[in-house]
């Protein structure tokens, strides 16, 4: 019976690369610790969960002289560390309890197991739209900063993804700061809102960043979201909390509207934060039809007094306090080098807001008490 197959190793090694947080996730089972190969006549695919995240991953065979098609478990972990000390061709053959590995004059072996013991797979995706893979990364990375890894509210710790007969939105808060990003090019007759947990946010991500593909599909396939593309299907689980009700904190009526230089704004954020040193201390600004006061004083280390030009401020004074990084994390999204924001009172945020010919972003970022200006 023949049971050989030929790989490169550096398209085989990424594959591997990007499957390994996921397979060396603790799980309640052992079996997920394993990759599922399931290799054919042209193409080998591999299969990786977590229970909670599952990736699907093909490759086109250099070689194959398989009878029949065959599957099998092995190490994630182990043949990911195999793989990265070889190079050139690798003959992969499949004997009994054991696959084999010949790359030049080294010869390898790796226990295998029956794949009847890998958990049930996700199947049946339902392919809802395709999406630019350089605009779906792009937005991702506009509001997946501000995501918390272990927040007390589960709801926050994840990416509010909404898609509606207007608009595609996403939406991510830590409970000080809330990040939004939407556009109308991407809609659906029927509504869809999906919380996706932060940890599966950022895998996707790299794996989309890795794979390189001009298009990505979304889908279901049963509780779960599907991102695909021609060489992979990433699954994930959905948080089943409900994220914060957020169209009321985002309601500009009322607000005024200001211009500020960007980098003017950042390195004065920077200074002030360099300041902080560890401790939770805010920072005064004092906004004036004509420029904008920032000042800082930590007993500790020292202080800030700046003066920062404003573009087109329509509205009165305003002395308001905020955290500077809370500030300059979001400050990262936009590109323009005028800032737009709007400002209402000392208890109300300030929204940062760029509109670009595709898509629309929102910052806002909560004020802080006074009392913490300074200690």
């Amino acid at each position: 019976m023949k049971n050989r197959f030929v790989v490169e190793q550096k398209p085989l090694l990424g594959i591997l690369a990007s499957i390994q947080p996921i397979c060396t996730k603790r799980t309640t089972l052992d079996t997920t610790s394993y990759i599922l190969f399931q290799v054919g006549h042209k193409e080998l695919v591999l299969k990786a969960t977590d229970l909670e995240i599952s990736v699907q991953s093909s490759y086109l065979l250099k070689e194959s002289d398989l009878d029949e098609p065959r599957s099998f478990l092995v190490s994630g972990k182990r043949i990911f560390e195999l793989v990265k000390e070889l190079e050139g061709d690798i003959e992969f053959n499949i004997e009994d309890t054991q696959l084999k590995l010949k790359a030049g004059k080294v010869h390898l072996a790796l226990n295998i197991k029956d794949p009847e013991e890998f958990p049930p797979f996700p199947e049946r995706i339902e392919n809802l739209m395709e999406l630019d893979s350089e605009f779906l990364l792009d937005m991702l990375s506009k509001v997946a900063f501000l995501i918390p890894q272990n927040n007390a509210n589960p709801a926050l710790n994840g990416l509010l993804f909404e898609i509606s007969d207007k608009e595609l939105k996403m939406t991510t808060t830590d409970g000080h700061c809330l990040a939004q990003v939407s556009t109308p090019k991407y809609t659906l007759d029927e509504a869809h809102t999906w919380l996706l947990p932060r940890r599966a946010v950022f895998e996707m991500k790299k794996i989309v960043e890795n794979a390189k593909e001009k298009g990505i599909f979304l889908g279901i396939c049963n509780n779960q979201l599907v991102f695909s593309g021609e060489s992979f299907n990433f699954f994930t689980k959905l948080l089943v909390d409900q994220f914060p009700a957020y169209s009321a904190i985002l309601d500009k009526e009322g607000f005024k509207g200001a211009t500020v230089d960007r980098s003017n704004l950042v390195k004065t954020l920077r200074r002030s934060s360099c300041l902080l040193s560890g401790q939770f201390i805010a920072t005064q600004f004092n906004f004036t039809p004509k420029s904008l006061q920032v000042s800082m004083q930590n007993n500790e280390v020292g202080k800030l007094e700046e003066e920062v030009p404003l573009d087109q401020f329509d509205g009165d004074a305003l002395d308001i306090r905020f955290y500077a990084p809370y500030l300059l994390s979001g400050l990262q999204a936009f590109s323009e080098d005028k800032l737009q924001f709007h400002l209402k009172t000392s208890a109300k945020p300030i929204i940062f807001e760029s509109n670009q010919d595709e898509s629309h972003l929102l910052y806002l970022v909560m004020p802080v008490s006074p009392t913490t200006a300074t200690q």
